[in-house]
């Protein structure tokens, strides 16, 4: 697959980002700039993004398969790709039944979407799915180039690993605060996602197959789901527990920035991968 990735990739939402923070995060060693909550089907912003920079690639985590019309966004993608070839992934995604009324077969709706793409010519080695359970991973390996999972431990990746075999791109995102103390670490995690997530069937579900239990997913989460969801601590911490996915088979680990100053937590976190690496 002609598209590098690079190991660390940021997610951020269509409010927290411009041209000048990706140019911000590529000069900071970001490979790829993660566009998150259902960006629209013309991915304007991914093509602003990437007129702006010159190595970066762009994904988005994830296109919504319920609101963003195939066609439409399989237009889109052969401009994106066009004007920067080789720096646009297209993740896709089928939402979540608390905030879609008509959540029905989402194994045939993700299926039928990827159809159409297919159809519209979107090469199946530049998408990925946001796949958590192991029939949407198989899924995902038999007609995309792999994964963008969230809200997942190192241990889903090691399993998703053993799903998807050799080959297929595996690419975890993960939470990060750069919060020494443990108890005002796991209270802000607490108070925004993923505290917050864990009522979402989906989310909720994956973990409990990984092991976690009623108790665990209840009052925003245990301490013990917490620290497994989001890397806190110091800086070296915070870079060894997100290297954690790449020790199981992750391709890639993208950040998801928790803290006051977003872009600020994603500088600390490239500098500490830098040192960690390194050391």
């Amino acid at each position: 697959m002609n598209i590098d990735l690079g190991l660390l990739g940021a997610h951020l939402r269509e409010h927290e980002v411009n041209p000048d923070v990706a140019v911000e995060l590529e000069r900071a060693g970001y490979g790829t700039l993660w566009l998150d909550a259902s960006p629209p089907a013309d991915l304007a912003l991914a093509e602003r993004l990437l007129d702006a920079t010159t190595r970066l690639v762009v994904g988005t985590s994830v296109v919504n398969v319920r609101t963003a019309d195939a066609e439409t966004v399989a237009a889109s993608y052969h401009r994106v790709e066009a004007g920067h070839p080789g720096r646009f992934l297209l993740g896709v995604g089928v939402g979540h039944r608390e905030v879609h009324a008509e959540y029905t077969s989402p194994y045939a709706t993700l299926v039928s979407y990827l159809d159409r793409l297919a159809q519209a010519g979107v090469p199946a080695e530049r998408t990925v799915v946001a796949a958590l359970g192991p029939r949407m991973l198989r899924l995902a390996r038999d007609r995309t180039a792999g994964v963008v999972p969230c809200m997942v431990p190192p241990e889903h990746t090691r399993q998703a690993r053993s799903v998807l075999g050799a080959g297929k791109l595996l690419l975890p995102g993960h939470f990060a605060l750069a919060e020494p103390d443990a108890g005002r670490a796991r209270a802000f995690a607490r108070s925004a996602p993923p505290g917050t997530a864990l009522d979402v069937t989906n989310y909720a579900t994956n973990l409990q197959r990984l092991g976690f239990t009623g108790d665990d997913l209840s009052h925003a989460g245990s301490d013990r789901l917490i620290d497994a969801l989001v890397a806190h601590g110091d800086p070296a911490t915070v870079a060894t527990r997100l290297l954690a996915h790449r020790d199981a088979g992750a391709d890639h680990v993208g950040v998801y920035p928790l803290g006051d100053d977003l872009i600020a937590t994603l500088h600390t976190v490239a500098e500490a991968v830098r040192a960690v690496m390194v050391g």
